[in-house]
C-alpha cells in the first residue's frame, strides 16, 4: 500500500522513535513492503519510518537510481532496523541534500565522511557495516530522521534564512508534491 509521506512541520517527524520489535516479523514485513512501494512511487533514494507516520527505528536506502552518477551504487540497497552508529570519522564532507519530507528544497550539508553502523537487516540478522562516499551520505540522512532531525536543521544560518519562506509554505501545506503526502 502506498503511504502518505509526512511533510516538514508534521509532529511525527520530530517525535522520539522506538526500536522495532524484532519478534513482530509479519508487522515488519508489511511495513517494509509499504515503504518500498511508497519510495518507488515517490522516486526517492531513501525513506525512514517516521516519514510515513510510523515512529519506529527503521529505514530503507536505495541508491540504484543514482548509479549513473555514482557507479558504485549500482547494487546499493539497505534495510536497516534499529540502527546504531558505532563510529563517525572526524573527516567531513559537504553534499547537497534534498528530502521527500521537504519538497523542492536542496542545500549543502556537512556530515562525517565515513561511519560504522550496527543494524538488523530485513532477515533480522545483525550486521555491522562501514559506509563512505555517497552511500554514507544517504544512510546518515535517513538515520537523522530516526533522531527527529531533518537535513534543513543542519544547514548554515544564512541558508536557513534563505529557505525560511519555503519551509513555512511546506509547514502550512501550501505546496504540491508528485507523490501522496500529508501535513
Amino acid at each position: 500500500m502506498i503511504l502518505p509521506i509526512y511533510l516538514y512541520g508534521s509532529e511525527v517527524l520530530r517525535r522520539e522513535n522506538v526500536d522495532v520489535d524484532l519478534t513482530d516479523k509479519e508487522g515488519i514485513a508489511k511495513l517494509l513492503d509499504d515503504m518500498r512501494e511508497t519510495l518507488k512511487v515517490a522516486d526517492g533514494c531513501g525513506l525512514a519510518a517516521p516519514q510515513v507516520g510510523v515512529n519506529k527505528r527503521l529505514v530503507i536506502v536505495d541508491g540504484r537510481d543514482l548509479s549513473d552518477t555514482y557507479d558504485y551504487l549500482h547494487d546499493f540497497v539497505r534495510v536497516m532496523i534499529n540502527p546504531v552508529v558505532l563510529e563517525e570519522s572526524e573527516e567531513t564532507c559537504e553534499y547537497s541534500e534534498g528530502c521527500l519530507s521537504v519538497p523542492g528544497i536542496y542545500a549543502e550539508v556537512c556530515r562525517p565522511s565515513k561511519i560504522k553502523v550496527e543494524y538488523y537487516n530485513e532477515n533480522l540478522e545483525k550486521v555491522v557495516e562501514e559506509f563512505d562516499k555517497f552511500g554514507c551520505r544517504m544512510v546518515q540522512h535517513e538515520l537523522s530522521h530516526l533522531d527527529g532531525n531533518l537535513f534543513v536543521d543542519n544547514v548554515s544560518p544564512i541558508r536557513r534564512k534563505m529557505i525560511a519562506r519555503k519551509l513555512q509554505a511546506i509547514s502550512k501545506g501550501t505546496v504540491q508534491t508528485r507523490y501522496k503526502s500529508k501535513r
